[in-house]
């Protein structure tokens, strides 16, 4: 069972000590939410965001997709930057790193001290799978997604101040409040609210947008119909998700070729229909 505090909880210290589930209904308020996860609930979330990047299989976690500069690794496929190459997308792995070096996690030596990627293409990436080296990173990523759980989940408690700033419409941003407290009343709302940032990010840089229009956690929650309760919220999210992403399919370069993932796209929000 979620709980909400009214005070932006630290997630170190959250995982750190655990949290009693109860059968008290969330209720999060305007003035912060600080989001509580029973181990079973994290574990849960944890295990479906695993799913659904990686299929659920420890290969999945070191990942490199075609036509991409960059290897996804994680349960939330966090992307590692090559050293002198950035790209268009938020680095999101070294990030991982550092929360995880908060919470005490151990981390095997080479990539504590790693600087970035330390593969120069997808090809090297490729050619190493079955090396020591992947074998660990593979083997440390499946020992670890609670923490990457927690990571994530901090993440979305830091995105919505975020999300605010980067919506200059006074009604927008109360919209885009009332329907992130919607979503974060249920269960099920806020796995989706979690999937969601770490698939596609917040929404609030200016290279995430194709043609003016963007596709991240805040564009939709500023896509979605009124609604009047937590459950309709979450269906009416699922259908929002589906809306931006094809609508950000539709703009995008055609030489990206982004229309080979919209089926798994699709899919993926329709699991926040149906909940864990």
């Amino acid at each position: 069972m979620l709980r909400f505090s009214p005070v932006l909880l630290v997630l170190a210290a959250l995982f750190a000590v655990g949290c009693v589930s109860t059968d008290v209904p969330p209720s999060p308020t305007p003035g912060g939410v600080g989001i509580q996860l029973s181990d079973p609930d994290a574990s849960a979330i944890g295990r479906k965001i695993w799913q659904n990047e990686c299929a659920g299989t420890v290969e999945g976690l070191t990942s490199w997709n075609t036509g991409e500069d960059f290897p996804s690794l994680g349960i939330g496929h966090f992307i590692w930057y090559i050293p002198g190459r950035p790209g268009p997308f938020q680095e999101s792995f070294p990030q991982l790193l550092a929360y995880m070096k908060e919470r005490g996690t151990a981390i095997p030596g080479w990539l504590a001290e790693a600087k970035g990627c330390p593969w120069n293409s997808r090809a090297d990436f490729l050619k190493e799978q079955q090396s020591p080296r992947m074998k660990e990173l593979r083997q440390f990523l499946a020992n670890t997604v609670s923490v990457q759980t927690g990571f994530i989940v901090r993440r979305l408690e830091l995105s919505l101040p975020e999300m605010q700033k980067a919506t200059p419409a006074a009604a927008d941003k109360e919209r885009l409040r009332t329907n992130f407290y919607l979503m974060a009343g249920s269960r099920n709302g806020l796995y989706a609210l979690i999937d969601y940032v770490n698939f596609k990010g917040e929404g609030i840089k200016a290279e995430e947008k194709y043609q003016g229009e963007g596709w991240g956690l805040r564009d939709v929650l500023l896509e979605m119909r009124p609604v009047s309760d937590a459950g309709a919220a979450t269906a009416e999210f699922s259908e929002a998700s589906k809306r931006v992403l094809q609508r950000r399919v539709k703009n995008s370069p055609p030489d990206r070729g982004e229309s080979r993932w919209l089926a798994g796209w699709m899919n993926r929000c329709e699991t926040y229909q149906r909940g864990l």
